[in-house]
């Protein structure tokens, strides 16, 4: 196993990811929307997607997107996604997709890097406190729908 930076070669197998992703927080399976998604996404330069592989099948991706913090005029990445087929857990990718998504943080010069993840996913916050991040508790977030 091991985990590359995506590029438009790694467009199916991220897009297939992305919609089991996307079906695990109760969404509807749509392969082809997917795909348009996320190959927008590469094009544009909008995201960073790190794609785990074993052999050359795509078991599991993280997505980060770049944000700034005024306060320190420095760059922040928001880990958006991270993903990892179902039958590959329990393996060290999630938390290998993690620590090369903070080292990519720190080679361009971010603060930090934030996440953020449903009040009930007691296993990805198990994750995320084992690998040293910490609850915000300075600051509520608030959102709204548009």
């Amino acid at each position: 196993m091991h985990i590359v930076l995506a590029d438009s070669d790694a467009l199916s197998n991220v897009a297939l990811l992305f919609d089991h992703y996307r079906v695990f927080y109760d969404q509807l399976s749509n392969r082809h929307d997917a795909e348009q998604f996320v190959a927008e996404r590469l094009r544009n330069q909008d995201s960073t997607i790190f794609l785990a592989l074993a052999e050359s099948i795509g078991v599991g991706f993280t997505q980060l997107y770049p944000s700034f913090s005024s306060v320190s005029m420095r760059r922040v990445w928001i880990l958006n996604d991270l993903f990892v087929l179902s039958s590959y857990r329990r393996q060290g990718i999630a938390t290998q997709l993690m620590q090369v998504a903070a080292d990519y943080a720190r080679e361009t010069g971010a603060i930090r890097l934030v996440l953020a993840t449903q009040k009930n996913n007691m296993a990805a916050q198990a994750l995320y406190q084992s690998l040293g991040y910490q609850p915000d508790l300075t600051f509520d977030h608030f959102a709204l729908k548009l």
